[in-house]
């Protein structure tokens, strides 16, 4: 159980990756305000949500302790994120605002799933 474990933590770290880094890339963009949801953000949140779900059930079938709390706050900033990034995935330009508050609301989910102890 503990590999299948490790496997989605992999996958969910991923997703992590492409969500962050289709931020990132815009990041000049948005400067510009010409920054758009790239389709690797959108995959990336959608990774993070299976896996995240899939994990969370595997642990609590290995009789691992699973912070309820913890869980509840990241599923709610990652629905946040999903949707904006769904809703507006194929307008051109984003408002500043709205584009930084997805890199800033992923932020805040990495620094919750690693400090939150």
């Amino acid at each position: 159980m503990d590999v299948l474990i490790h496997l989605f933590v992999g996958l969910h770290i991923i997703g992590i990756a492409a969500l962050l880094g289709g931020f990132l890339t815009q990041m000049k963009a948005m400067g510009q305000g010409t920054a758009r949801f790239v389709p690797g953000m959108l995959h990336g949140a959608i990774t993070m949500l299976v896996t995240g779900v899939a994990l969370v059930g595997l642990n609590q079938a290995d009789d691992h302790h699973v912070n309820s709390v913890k869980i509840g706050v990241k599923l709610a900033l990652l629905i946040v994120i999903l949707g904006l990034v769904y809703v507006k995935r194929d307008e051109e330009r984003i408002d500043k605002g709205l584009f930084g508050l997805v890199g800033l609301l992923t932020m805040a989910n990495i620094f919750i799933a690693v400090l939150w102890t």
